[in-house]
């Protein structure tokens, strides 16, 4: 399979593994000095794996559904990638929040030992609706 494909994969596996709360699976999608940067859709920059995976760990989501779409991967060496990933997700918060957004992901990804990571990931939303939950928090 060449690198784009992997580089699909990997991203797939991303969304997968944060909607069903796999952490062990979800840290392996990253670089291990991965900087993920969250401060245009209200959250943090964190640098280092460890740092954003206690991040991760400690937001009040219920429930999460993520999508990406047409992704724009370029191979810049043949161990370095850039990407852009259309993004849609619904989020529902402890809080009875629920969010709906839509927007990219901005991403540069490594590959170590024949294995592709994301390197570094800015998320911005061009749109975000919010809404209360019409399900008991928790649910």
């Amino acid at each position: 399979m060449d690198d784009v494909e992997e580089i699909k994969k990997l991203k797939a596996r991303y969304f997968r593994t944060l909607d069903t709360k796999d952490w062990g699976a979800y840290r392996e999608v990253f670089a291990d000095d991965v900087v993920v940067d969250l401060s245009t859709a209200g959250g943090e920059v964190c640098r280092g794996i460890e740092a954003f995976m206690e991040y991760v760990r400690g937001l009040t989501l219920v429930q999460s559904v993520h999508q990406g779409h047409m992704p724009e991967i370029d191979l810049t060496s043949e161990t370095t990638a850039t990407g852009i990933w259309s993004l849609e997700d619904y989020n529902r918060w402890e809080n009875g929040q629920d969010t709906h957004g839509y927007g990219h992901y901005h991403e540069s990804y490594e590959k170590v030992d024949g294995q592709w990571r994301i390197k570094t990931m800015r998320l911005s939303y061009l749109r975000m609706d919010v809404t209360a939950s019409t399900i008991a928090p928790g649910r």
